[in-house]
């Protein structure tokens, strides 16, 4: 059976890159394997930790097994998890695999938290993700004002000494809908320069929402207020991938924003309905077709089952 680390490693030398794709609820989930399996792709399916909690253990693994067992290459990923006991309760339960999060504690800090999940998680079989560096934004139970952009020697060292089965960088993608207020700009030169030191770990890009135009304006046709919102842009994120080491791509907002779209327009449109299928439902119709565009856009005809 093909595992994350066989798509990773062969992300890393076809330069295409996996999805990582945030639910929270049933019908998210459902938009997101229904996309993979009709255009037989892997896909990471994300959970944050107050995603988990909103959820439940129990739900979430009933969930996401479910979607698993009906689509072959789906992996249950733990998004920002900030703590040891997190990700050990989530490598218990079954996850692929987990992100610790340390990028705010002193950089020994950070090695030490990341070290001692590296240990416990794969002597389990789970990957373990770690970040070095911060992204500016808001989102979920993580929070920034400005970017710490990732110093290339420091990410070495912390690799070497993590073990660390991939790296979360910060390039100038931020968390959220309101990414950018001027021109859309990634520091390549300092994944150049990573690259460069750490030639073979598999490179993670987060707050990479595209926040499309056409999906604001749908939330805001009917009734919604997100104004001057701007992600990353296709064409960058393309770059990202093609010509760098960006193997798993992460997007929370574009779902969130679609799934509102589709419930505020069946609620505007009929407000004498009540019935959560038909709102919901619209949802994840659109949920589903942004993460079909996502796949045909930027994760490329090469990640294929």
């Amino acid at each position: 059976m093909k595992d994350l680390k066989y798509y990773f490693n062969k992300a890393l030398k076809g330069h295409f890159a996996l999805g990582a794709l945030n639910f929270s609820n049933m019908e998210s989930l459902q938009a997101i394997a229904s996309a993979c399996k009709k255009l037989k792709s892997p896909m990471i399916i994300s959970v944050s930790e107050s995603a988990l909690k909103y959820m439940g253990d129990d739900m979430t693994m009933a969930l996401a097994n479910a979607v698993k067992k009906d689509c072959k290459g789906l992996f249950l990923h733990l998004d920002h998890g900030k703590s040891f006991d997190v990700c050990k309760k989530a490598i218990n339960l079954g996850f692929d695999s987990v992100m610790i999060d340390g990028s705010a504690l002193p950089f020994e800090e950070n090695v030490a938290l990341t070290k001692k999940v590296c240990t416990f998680a794969h002597k389990k079989g789970v990957l373990v993700e770690g970040e070095l560096g911060q992204l500016k934004g808001i989102e979920d139970n993580v929070s920034s004002q400005e970017h710490h952009f990732t110093d290339p020697q420091k990410a070495k060292i912390f690799v070497e000494k993590t073990g660390v089965d991939s790296l979360a960088v910060a390039i100038g993608t931020s968390h959220g809908a309101y990414k950018y207020s001027g021109k859309q700009t990634l520091r390549f030169d300092i994944l150049s320069e990573i690259e460069k030191v750490l030639p073979a770990c598999p490179l993670v890009l987060h707050g990479a929402s595209c926040v499309d135009k056409k999906i604001v304006a749908h939330v805001n046709k009917y009734g919604g207020k997100i104004e001057n919102a701007q992600g990353v842009s296709e064409e960058l994120l393309q770059e990202a991938i093609t010509k760098h080491h960006i193997v798993k791509i992460n997007s929370d907002t574009d779902l969130r924003l679609a799934m509102t779209a589709g419930v505020r327009e069946v609620l505007m449109e009929n407000p004498k309905e009540f019935d959560p299928r038909k709102y919901i439902g619209k949802g994840r119709d659109l949920v589903q077709k942004v993460v079909e565009e996502k796949i045909k856009n930027f994760l490329h005809s090469e990640n294929k089952l």
